[in-house]
């Protein structure tokens, strides 16, 4: 093909017009609007936007599709995961344990007092977190939903603060356990009962050292103990009351009919009841080794 009266410039873009036809192959050539054929290659080499098209430089307000973001713009700068409420509860904290098996002390003596105002627990206050205590909260936790471990934990406590009120001094030492009164002057010297009406205890006492102390209990208001310095004048290993036909174990009599002696009684229902105007003693191996080393003629002082 000759190319005549063109110069090197038309010949060039006829050169290029043919290679990009060879490259190309068949293709259907457009119509433009003005009903003009067009090129089929459209090569941009300017950089500008198609028509219609604006540059993200050129956007509405002078911003990019980016800055436009919904975490950018959300209320108070969260983004929609962020202020998604969580659907499960915070966890609770495990209760703080308070006594367990064991334990001793004040503590474990006012729940176990507690536990008997709510007829879990018919024994004691002991003083001592022992197995009847345990089974007793396993079987109140297990009564009011809560877990049923045995244990006393603040939820197990506050429950039942809730269901109780404040135990006496005597509804917490009903069985015993209470701390002796200090002794009586005249008890500091010789050989000495030292029986404290106000402190329900009975301290053996020689030379001015307690040898041994235990819980007793007295008369009733109708036949109260008698108080006063005495002495031990009969002792009866199995003796039995026929006044009152009752079994008086261990007795030491110091006043009249009155004596200090265990009782079946007292062991049985603590300072819920009283005696006849006798001195009670509950516990049987202490009233044994009492009755061993107390003499005729030892010294009995009953005091407030």
């Amino acid at each position: 093909m000759r190319m005549r009266g063109m110069g090197n410039t038309g010949r060039a873009v006829v050169l290029a017009l043919g290679a990009a036809l060879v490259a190309g192959g068949c293709t259907v050539q457009g119509t433009g609007p003005d009903g003009k054929g067009r090129a089929p290659v459209h090569i941009d080499v300017s950089g500008a936007a198609p028509p219609g098209h604006s540059s993200p430089e050129h956007s509405p307000g002078g911003h990019s599709p980016e800055e436009h973001s919904p975490e950018e713009h959300s209320p108070e700068g969260h983004s929609p995961a962020e202020r998604r409420p969580s659907s499960a509860p915070p966890a609770r904290p495990p209760a703080r344990v308070l006594w367990k098996s064991g334990d001793t002390g004040r503590g474990v003596r006012e729940l176990q007092a507690r536990l008997r105002q709510v007829e879990w627990l018919d024994d004691g206050p002991t003083g001592t977190y022992d197995e009847p205590t345990g089974q007793a909260v396993r079987g109140f936790q297990g009564k009011r939903g809560l877990p049923r471990t045995g244990t006393t934990d603040t939820a197990t406590w506050q429950r039942l603060l809730d269901m109780t009120h404040e135990p006496g001094q005597w509804d917490l030492y009903l069985m015993g356990g209470q701390p002796a009164a200090a002794p009586d002057p005249r008890c500091l010297t010789g050989r000495v009962l030292c029986i404290s009406k106000s402190s329900r205890t009975l301290r053996w006492m020689i030379d001015g050292r307690t040898v041994s102390t235990t819980a007793v209990r007295f008369g009733s208001q109708r036949t109260p103990t008698r108080e006063g310095v005495f002495e031990v004048y009969w002792k009866s290993r199995e003796h039995w009351s026929t006044l009152y036909d009752s079994a008086m174990p261990y007795a030491m009599f110091f006043s009249g009919g009155q004596a200090v002696h265990y009782s079946y009684d007292f062991a049985a229902h603590g300072y819920a009841g009283a005696s006849h105007g006798c001195v009670n003693v509950r516990d049987e191996g202490a009233i044994a080794d009492l009755y061993a080393q107390v003499r005729n003629g030892d010294k009995v002082v009953v005091y407030q």
